[in-house]
Protein backbone atom coordinates (compact mmCIF):
# COMPACT_ATOMS: atom_id res chain seq x y z
CA UNK A 1 0.00 0.00 0.00
CA UNK A 2 2.84 1.87 0.68
CA UNK A 3 4.26 1.80 -2.65
CA UNK A 4 0.94 2.74 -4.09
CA UNK A 5 1.09 5.68 -1.99
CA UNK A 6 4.63 7.11 -3.34
CA UNK A 7 4.14 6.04 -6.75
CA UNK A 8 0.69 8.50 -6.65
CA UNK A 9 2.77 10.97 -5.24
CA UNK A 10 5.46 10.73 -7.67
CA UNK A 11 2.82 11.25 -10.43
CA UNK A 12 1.45 14.34 -9.12
CA UNK A 13 4.46 16.04 -8.84
CA UNK A 14 4.87 14.68 -12.34
CA UNK A 15 2.05 16.43 -13.31
CA UNK A 16 2.39 19.43 -10.97
CA UNK A 17 5.87 19.91 -12.94
CA UNK A 18 4.80 18.99 -16.39
CA UNK A 19 1.59 21.52 -16.66
CA UNK A 20 4.74 24.56 -16.43
CA UNK A 21 5.31 23.24 -19.45
CA UNK A 22 3.28 24.81 -22.99
CA UNK A 23 3.09 21.13 -24.97
CA UNK A 24 2.34 19.53 -21.97
CA UNK A 25 -0.60 21.39 -21.17
CA UNK A 26 -1.41 21.24 -24.82
CA UNK A 27 -1.11 17.73 -25.30
CA UNK A 28 -3.53 17.33 -21.11
CA UNK A 29 -5.98 20.13 -22.75
CA UNK A 30 -6.34 17.83 -25.92
CA UNK A 31 -6.89 14.72 -24.75
CA UNK A 32 -9.38 15.97 -22.02
CA UNK A 33 -11.28 17.45 -24.49
CA UNK A 34 -11.23 13.98 -26.33
CA UNK A 35 -12.33 11.91 -23.88
CA UNK A 36 -15.11 14.49 -23.05
CA UNK A 37 -16.45 14.03 -26.62
CA UNK A 38 -16.16 10.38 -26.14
CA UNK A 39 -18.02 10.35 -23.43
CA UNK A 40 -20.54 12.71 -24.49
CA UNK A 41 -20.48 10.53 -27.63
CA UNK A 42 -21.24 7.23 -26.26
CA UNK A 43 -23.61 8.47 -23.64
CA UNK A 44 -25.75 9.77 -26.36
CA UNK A 45 -25.97 7.32 -29.05
CA UNK A 46 -25.15 4.13 -27.40
CA UNK A 47 -27.24 5.17 -24.39
CA UNK A 48 -24.70 4.23 -22.08
CA UNK A 49 -24.69 5.78 -18.47
CA UNK A 50 -22.25 8.41 -18.03
CA UNK A 51 -19.83 6.87 -15.90
CA UNK A 52 -19.74 3.55 -18.69
CA UNK A 53 -19.16 5.94 -21.25
CA UNK A 54 -16.52 8.01 -19.96
CA UNK A 55 -14.83 4.22 -18.23
CA UNK A 56 -14.66 3.32 -21.84
CA UNK A 57 -13.37 6.70 -23.29
CA UNK A 58 -10.70 6.42 -21.11
CA UNK A 59 -9.61 2.64 -21.05
CA UNK A 60 -10.31 2.46 -25.06
CA UNK A 61 -7.39 4.89 -24.98
CA UNK A 62 -4.91 3.11 -22.25
CA UNK A 63 -2.94 -0.08 -23.65
CA UNK A 64 -4.31 -1.86 -21.06
CA UNK A 65 -6.10 -4.55 -22.34
CA UNK A 66 -8.93 -4.39 -20.19
CA UNK A 67 -11.59 -5.91 -21.28
CA UNK A 68 -15.06 -3.55 -21.08
CA UNK A 69 -18.17 -5.51 -21.60
CA UNK A 70 -18.95 -2.35 -23.58
CA UNK A 71 -18.98 -2.84 -27.69
CA UNK A 72 -20.46 -0.29 -29.84
CA UNK A 73 -23.61 -1.35 -32.21
CA UNK A 74 -24.09 0.87 -34.51
CA UNK A 75 -22.44 1.36 -37.96
CA UNK A 76 -21.76 4.78 -37.08
CA UNK A 77 -20.60 4.29 -33.40
CA UNK A 78 -18.29 1.95 -35.02
CA UNK A 79 -16.60 4.71 -37.72
CA UNK A 80 -16.93 7.07 -34.69
CA UNK A 81 -14.86 4.61 -32.65
CA UNK A 82 -12.34 3.69 -35.30
CA UNK A 83 -11.73 7.59 -35.35
CA UNK A 84 -11.42 7.99 -31.74
CA UNK A 85 -8.87 5.57 -31.67
CA UNK A 86 -6.49 6.42 -34.28
CA UNK A 87 -6.78 9.88 -32.75
CA UNK A 88 -7.27 9.44 -29.45
CA UNK A 89 -4.30 6.88 -28.94
CA UNK A 90 -1.72 8.56 -30.77
CA UNK A 91 -1.99 11.51 -28.29
CA UNK A 92 -2.97 9.60 -24.99
CA UNK A 93 0.65 8.03 -26.39
CA UNK A 94 2.13 11.25 -26.43
CA UNK A 95 0.53 12.20 -23.28
CA UNK A 96 2.05 9.57 -20.86
CA UNK A 97 5.52 10.09 -22.30
CA UNK A 98 5.51 13.34 -21.74
CA UNK A 99 4.38 13.06 -18.12
CA UNK A 100 7.17 9.72 -18.00
CA UNK A 101 9.69 13.23 -18.94
CA UNK A 102 8.18 15.42 -15.99
CA UNK A 103 8.42 13.18 -13.19
CA UNK A 104 12.21 11.66 -14.70
CA UNK A 105 13.35 15.57 -14.64
CA UNK A 106 11.51 16.54 -11.65
CA UNK A 107 13.33 13.23 -9.83
CA UNK A 108 16.60 14.30 -11.47
CA UNK A 109 16.06 17.91 -10.09
CA UNK A 110 15.46 16.50 -6.59
CA UNK A 111 18.60 13.95 -6.72
CA UNK A 112 21.28 16.60 -7.58
CA UNK A 113 19.50 19.02 -4.68
CA UNK A 114 20.28 16.09 -2.56
CA UNK A 115 23.83 15.72 -3.87
CA UNK A 116 24.92 19.13 -3.88
CA UNK A 117 23.50 19.17 -0.07
CA UNK A 118 25.58 15.56 1.01
CA UNK A 119 28.68 16.91 -0.76
CA UNK A 120 29.07 20.62 0.96
CA UNK A 121 28.38 19.13 3.70
CA UNK A 122 32.14 19.95 5.72
CA UNK A 123 31.54 17.72 8.11
CA UNK A 124 30.77 14.81 6.02
CA UNK A 125 33.39 12.61 5.85
CA UNK A 126 35.43 11.99 1.93
CA UNK A 127 34.01 8.10 1.44
CA UNK A 128 30.31 9.65 2.32
CA UNK A 129 30.09 11.78 -0.25
CA UNK A 130 28.31 11.39 -3.26
CA UNK A 131 29.28 11.80 -6.92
Amino acid sequence: MLSVILSFKRLLKGLYHGIKEPQFLSILTTVALIVLSGTLFYSRYEGWPKIDAFYFAVVSLIPTGVDTDLVPSTTGTKLFTVLYLIIGTGLMFALLVNLGRAIIKEDKARRYKLRKEVNNKPSAPKILRVK
